[in-house]
């Protein structure tokens, strides 16, 4: 299957606005790495992991390279793909620092350049959200993926206020609180009205999830599903926790 234009040219844009916030965001992750973030997230991943030596894993959208970094630093061999071009330059910055070995991949996660039942483990953030066709990149992910592997993709709904009014008075309550409270607003730095315009037109941003991508997985050939609803509040700080109030993190482990 192929994108169609409309298809194409909003992954264009997807990836024009994370080229954009790429540098920034390298600093959020790059704090991440010297915080006990650090170990709560190698920890969770490793539990999620096949146990077999030699491990290989599959970052997907990588962005500045966290988690390819910290699964490299547990003794993984670690391939990460994104569709954009300065979070790579960052993330092989990122890398280098930590002085870790990572093969990265400048590629659309619709369509990997990767041969079947590649990986033992695929890991995502904050990705399948900025996706034209979730459940194409979905059957992607399967293919590649080792019989016993797992899936483990870390998300939230994180536009979906954009078509519920309830959410939508619970994200403003949210900038409200963090300038209550003078906590840092993490959407104070962004380009919001560039970001909602994308979101709109994206479909994962109309669906209630985890729900749409269990029965997505399933559909695909993904067994033993697992979803995890309040994951954020072991890995989230307290910052974290007030500015994402009404966008809590959820977590699914699927075994192929």
């Amino acid at each position: 299957m192929s994108l169609n234009l409309n298809q194409v040219s909003l992954l264009q844009n997807v990836t024009r606005y994370w080229n954009n916030r790429a540098e920034g965001y390298s600093r959020h992750n790059q704090q991440e790495l010297q915080s006990i973030k650090r170990l709560k997230w190698q920890q969770l991943l490793l539990a999620h992991a096949p146990k077999k030596q030699n491990l290989k894993v599959l970052d997907i959208g990588t962005g500045p390279g966290f988690f390819a970094i910290i699964m490299a630093q547990a003794g993984a061999q670690v391939t990460a793909i994104d569709a954009t071009s300065n979070m790579l330059e960052q993330a092989k910055y990122n890398a280098a620092q930590a002085m870790v070995d990572i093969r990265f991949v400048r590629g659309d996660v619709h369509h990997l350049p990767f041969a079947d039942e590649r990986f033992d483990l695929i890991i995502s953030r904050n990705v399948t959200w900025n996706l034209s066709e979730p459940e194409q990149a979905y059957k992607e992910w399967h293919r590649v993926l080792k019989c016993g592997g797992n899936l483990l993709n870390f998300d939230a709904n994180w536009y979906l206020f954009l078509y519920d009014e309830q959410r939508r008075r619970a994200f403003e309550q949210d900038r409200a609180t963090t300038i209550r409270l003078n906590i840092p607003d993490h959407y104070a730095d962004t380009d919001t009205s560039a970001m909602e315009a994308i979101a709109r037109k994206l479909p994962l941003s109309r669906q209630l999830r985890p729900h749409w991508d269990m029965n997505a997985l399933l559909n695909i050939g993904f067994s033993q599903l697992m979803a995890d609803t309040r994951i954020g509040e072991f890995l989230w700080d307290d910052e974290e926790k007030v500015n994402y109030r009404s966008t809590p993190m959820f977590m699914i482990v699927a075994q192929k």
